[in-house]
């Protein structure tokens, strides 16, 4: 049995042996020096069990007795978390090398979050859930206060740890809850207890867990973190709190939803739509008066989030599957987005004012039009695969029955196309500035080009990229069954 259960989590243990290696032998090493070998390292490790996954990967299977779950959700989601880490960490290995922040630590703990991603999304059981939960959020407050010499970095490392713990007890309390009320931490019988009856305490407790996902997803009212976390992170940083975690979280909040209380859809099926709704007008409202491009993307963050739950809250299989594919397009777009944004500098300094991006398109033609695919495709403009994701939660929560949802959707989504196309208008019809420093690093210029060219065909007829819908749809055929 302890065989077939290491076979089970071998990703993860594997990730997690690399990273406890890594970290002894840089410390007993050369330490900094290794910090690029080990960034580039990492994300080699970070592709090869993303394809590992996706080869090996056929079925469902348990380990520990039904705690850790292997399915094609679980991989779906594994994939998206690898590949999104290991570009990020490309991505930056040049701006934090520049800047004196790439510590042999960082890569490593990028590594530790995405262990603690991949046990969260294959959790089966409260306590499991918890620590990969806790292990993802423990990286990430410390990746948040990498720059130490500045104070909005670790003001952002602070406000992020306070919350984080706050969020955490929140989950804790409701999980208490939920095991008082059931008897069991393992979702297979919670799941088993609830269709017999929900009591109000076991209501209570489930209210508590979802508070808890939406504080590490963004959703608004637990949003406070995150305007302030992503623009005092560096900005590699920002990128990676904007992708891997939000996939993972959005994943595990719709593993506990559909494993451990899925037989009693209508219970928290309202309360999911009610962060939707409120997180995709808070993002959409909030972010109009923003300056800085991070907090902006903060913002749109929010909203992003609320559309990926609307998919959700239709409580069907072919709502898992809506809010799969959107996620996948999300990180997309938040990965060129990101690339673009660590090009912005004004002499050998970063630059996050959007008025610096005013007349973009005459020093450099290609990543302006590189940046507006990808805003017209945030914004969701047909026919770029932003609009695609869109129309998917959309369809998703009119066939479930909730067309209100739907429309309140359409109406957030005009309102927030506003400061995407706020950006583009800059580029091409902004007053004339300073221009940006020269030509992007090459890794940043082809990372931006590719997703850019993803979002422009990846909807044309017959492209159907990395096959992620079919994918999608067999991922949220083995979580609702």
């Amino acid at each position: 049995m302890l065989s077939a259960d290491i076979q089970t989590i071998m990703p993860e243990l594997v990730l997690s042996i690399y990273a406890i290696v890594g970290l002894m032998g840089a410390v007993y090493t050369v330490k900094d020096g290794a910090a690029g070998l080990l960034t580039w390292g990492t994300a080699g490790v970070f592709i090869l069990l993303a394809v590992w996954i996706g080869i090996n990967g056929d079925g469902s299977t348990t380990a520990f007795g039904g705690m850790f779950v292997d399915d094609a959700f679980a991989r779906f989601a594994k994939i998206v978390i690898l590949v999104s880490a290991a570009v990020v960490l490309l991505m930056s290995e040049g701006y934090m090398q520049q800047r004196g922040l790439l510590k042999f630590e960082y890569p490593l703990l990028v590594a530790l979050a995405v262990v603690g991603m991949m046990v969260m999304v294959s959790a089966g059981d409260l306590m499991v859930l918890y620590m990969g939960l806790e292990l993802q959020s423990l990286s990430l407050y410390v990746v948040a206060s990498l720059r130490r010499d500045s104070v909005k970095s670790t003001e952002a490392g602070l406000k992020y740890f306070v919350l984080g713990a706050l969020s955490s007890g929140l989950l804790l309390y409701g999980a208490s809850l939920v095991y008082g009320y059931t008897g069991t931490t393992l979702f297979s019988g919670i799941i088993a207890t609830v269709e017999q009856g929900v009591s109000l305490g076991l209501l209570f407790g489930i209210v508590f867990l979802l508070a808890g996902f939406a504080f590490k997803i963004s959703a608004a009212p637990f949003h406070m973190w995150t305007p302030d976390v992503y623009e005092g992170s560096p900005t590699p940083v920002t990128a990676f709190f904007a992708t891997a975690p939000k996939m993972a979280a959005m994943a595990l909040f719709a593993r506990v939803v559909h494993d451990a209380f899925g037989g009693i859809v209508g219970d928290w099926q309202q309360i999911v739509a009610f962060l939707s709704v409120v997180s995709m007008f808070l993002g959409a409202i909030a972010a109009i008066g923003q300056r800085d491009i991070k907090r902006l993307m903060a913002y749109s963050s929010i909203a992003h989030m609320g559309f990926a739950l609307m998919g959700l809250a239709a409580g069907t299989a072919l709502g898992v599957q809506a809010m799969l594919v959107y996620m996948a397009i999300y990180v997309t777009m938040n990965v060129g987005t990101f690339a673009l944004i660590l090009t912005m500098e004004k002499d050998g300094r970063p630059v996050t004012d959007i008025y610096a991006l005013k007349q973009y398109s005459k020093t450099q033609p290609l990543m302006a039009l590189v940046m507006l695919c990808l805003m017209f495709s945030l914004a969701g403009v047909p026919p770029l695969l932003g609009f695609f994701g869109k129309f998917y939660v959309l369809q998703a929560a009119y066939d479930a029955g909730l067309g209100w949802l739907a429309v309140a959707g359409v109406i957030a989504s005009v309102i927030g196309a506003f400061y995407y196309i706020r950006i583009v208008y800059f580029m091409y019809f902004g007053e004339d500035t300073e221009a940006l420093d020269g030509s992007p690093a090459p890794v940043l210029w082809l990372t931006a080009v590719a997703c850019g060219a993803i979002v422009a065909v990846a909807w044309v007829p017959g492209i159907n990229l990395f096959g992620v819908d079919p994918f999608a749809a067999t991922a949220a055929a083995a979580l609702v069954k």
